[in-house]
């Protein structure tokens, strides 16, 4: 018995993708390039859904396509160690990123803050930690 397949508008409609999508996956070697059959339509297994499912998952905790792949690569080897150093590797990059951000905020809630206490007349501190200050030289 064949395995159902999917032609390449379904599949992107069934993993909630479009056309180029799927066609981007492929040339990014992350989803396989069926050969055609039996006419000018290619049709793809319907379990690549799950597969570009897991693609979409992966790019929404911030897994670049080349970390995807790898993912896709070391489970196929069952390699858990090297999957849990990348998503650890990950995790720390996204800690990284909300230090930054918390460090983001404290400066414009400090900026917020000294613009509402000064007067209309003395410079708005918001702008003035925005302009870049020229170096003194000194001749």
């Amino acid at each position: 018995m064949q395995q159902p397949s999917l032609t390449i508008g379904r599949l992107a409609r069934a993993a909630s993708v479009n056309i180029e999508t799927v066609r981007y996956y492929q040339t990014r070697k992350l989803l396989p390039v069926p050969s055609r059959r039996g006419g000018a339509f290619r049709y793809y297994p319907i379990e690549l859904v799950e597969r570009i499912r897991f693609i979409k998952r992966a790019q929404g905790l911030g897994f670049s396509l080349e970390e995807i792949a790898e993912l896709l690569r070391l489970d196929a080897c069952k390699d858990r160690a090297s999957i849990r150093k990348l998503a650890a590797d990950r995790l720390a990059q996204i800690q990284l990123k909300i230090d930054d951000l918390a460090r983001m905020r404290a400066v414009l809630s400090g900026l917020l803050d000294a613009c509402h206490r000064t007067g209309g007349e003395d410079p708005c501190p918001i702008i003035e930690a925005l302009v870049p200050r020229r170096a003194l030289t000194t001749t």
